[in-house]
C-alpha cells in the first residue's frame, strides 16, 4: 500500500485452489481491459517475483497484458489471477493493490466520474461503465429505502479463491476514487462481504474506515444516500460529455471474439508485412496447425478469413493516408506483387484500390 493508507499484514504464499474449470463461450469472450493483471505485473516486479508462468498456456504474455489495446476472456484472467494469488506473498493482495489506485487507473470512466455534476451522477458513471474497467465482477446500484445506498458486487462466475482479491481490489480502489471526488474524508457505513472474515479481517475496518461485516448476502459497499447531491469541484461539462463518448466507445462489444482468435489477431497485426502462414502462427501459439484450425472453426471463422480481414482493414488505413503507393501497400501488408494486391483487394472490398483513397 501507499504511505497514506494503514499497513496491511502478510502472509506466507497460498497453495492454488482446485476449481471447476469454466466452460460458459461467454467467459471465453474476450471484453476484459487488461488494467488489474498489468498491475499485478508491476507490483510482481518491484517484489522481484518471477510472473511469466502465470501466462502458460493462455496465449498471453506479460507485456501483452500492458498493451492498453489489448482485451482479455474471463477465463484467461481468473487463471492468471490464481497463479499470482499462489505466488505473491501477500494474503491481504486485493487491498494492497485497490489502495494503489488512482483515477489515472480508470482511465477515461475515472474522468467521466471526477468530471460529472454530482457524486451520485459519477457513482451511475461508474457502474454503468464499470465493464470498461476490465473488473471481474457485475456491479449494480441498490438503495434500501431508509437513506441508504449500496453499490453491490457479484462474480461473473463463482470463484471462491479469487472472490475475495475481486471485492478487496473493487471496493478499495472504489474507495479512492470516492475520495478524489468528494475529499479524504468521505467513509461508507459499512462493508458487507459474502466470503468468511479472512485471518486479516482487522484490516478492512482500518482501510475503510467503516464496519466489515462478513458472511453477508451480498458483496455490498453501502454509503449514506446524503452523499449522491455533493457537488464535485472537478465537474467540466464538456470534458464530462467527451468522456462519456470515450467510455461508450469502450464498452466492450455484444459480439467480441474468442479468445483464440484475439491472440491470432495480435500475432498477425504484427507480422503482416511477413505474411505469416497458418503453421507459423500456430507454432507461436505453442499448437499444432490442426488444433489451431478446429479452435478457429468452433470459434466461427477461419484463418483465412482473420488474415484477409486484417489485411483488408490496413489497407484502407493507408490507402485512405495517401502517403503510400499502392504498391507500397500492397508490400506493408505481405504482397509481393502489386497486381496480386489488386486483385485481393478487389475480391475484399468490391473495388479497386485507387478507389478507396477517398
Amino acid at each position: 500500500m501507499t504511505d497514506n493508507h494503514p499497513p496491511v499484514q502478510s502472509s506466507t504464499t497460498r497453495p492454488p485452489v482446485a476449481r471447476k474449470p469454466v466452460d460458459d463461450a461467454r467467459l471465453h469472450a474476450t471484453v476484459l481491459r487488461t488494467g488489474v493483471l498489468a498491475g499485478l505485473t508491476e507490483y510482481a516486479a518491484e517484489l522481484g517475483v518471477p510472473c511469466d508462468h502465470w501466462f502458460t498456456g493462455l496465449r498471453l504474455d506479460r507485456t501483452q497484458v500492458c498493451d492498453p489495446d489489448v482485451r482479455v476472456s474471463y477465463r484467461q484472467a481468473s487463471q492468471i489471477l490464481h497463479r499470482a494469488l499462489a505466488t505473491l506473498p501477500h494474503a491481504d493482495l486485493g487491498l494492497r493493490m485497490g489502495c494503489r489506485q488512482g483515477v489515472g487507473n480508470f482511465g477515461v470512466v475515472g474522468l467521466a466520474v471526477i468530471t460529472a455534476a454530482n457524486f451520485g451522477e459519477g457513482m451511475r458513471i461508474g457502474v454503468e461503465y464499470s465493464r470498461a474497467i476490465g473488473t471481474l465482477m457485475a456491479l449494480d446500484l441498490e438503495s434500501n429505502g431508509h437513506g441508504e445506498v449500496a453499490m453491490r458486487a457479484r462474480m461473473n462466475e463463482p470463484d471462491p479463491a479469487i472472490e475475495p482479491f475481486c471485492c478487496e481490489e473493487l471496493f478499495a480502489s472504489s474507495l479512492m476514487l470516492a475520495r478524489t471526488m468528494a475529499g479524504p474524508d468521505f467513509a461508507p457505513l459499512r462493508i458487507e462481504l459474502a466470503y468468511p472474515a479472512p485471518a486479516y479481517a482487522s484490516q478492512y475496518s482500518e482501510v475503510f474506515g467503516c464496519p466489515a461485516h462478513f458472511g453477508a448476502t451480498g458483496n455490498r459497499l453501502v454509503i449514506d444516500e446524503a452523499w449522491l447531491a455533493k457537488p464535485l469541484s472537478s465537474h467540466n461539462t464538456l470534458t464530462a460529455r467527451l468522456a462519456l463518448s470515450l467510455c461508450r466507445e469502450q464498452m466492450p462489444a455484444s459480439d467480441a471474439g474468442d479468445e483464440t482468435i484475439a491472440a491470432v489477431e495480435r500475432l498477425l497485426r504484427a507480422r503482416l508485412r511477413d505474411n505469416p502462414g497458418v503453421a507459423e502462427i500456430a507454432a507461436a501459439l505453442h499448437l499444432t496447425e490442426r488444433t489451431l484450425r478446429r479452435h478457429l472453426l468452433l470459434a466461427g471463422s477461419s484463418f483465412k478469413a482473420i488474415h484477409d480481414r486484417l489485411r483488408c482493414e490496413r489497407a484502407l488505413e493507408l490507402l485512405r493516408e495517401h502517403r503510400l503507393t499502392i504498391a507500397q501497400v500492397g508490400a506493408s501488408i505481405g504482397f509481393r506483387d502489386a497486381r496480386e494486391f489488386r486483385r485481393a483487394f478487389k475480391r475484399w472490398t468490391g473495388e479497386a484500390p485507387r478507389n478507396a483513397r477517398g
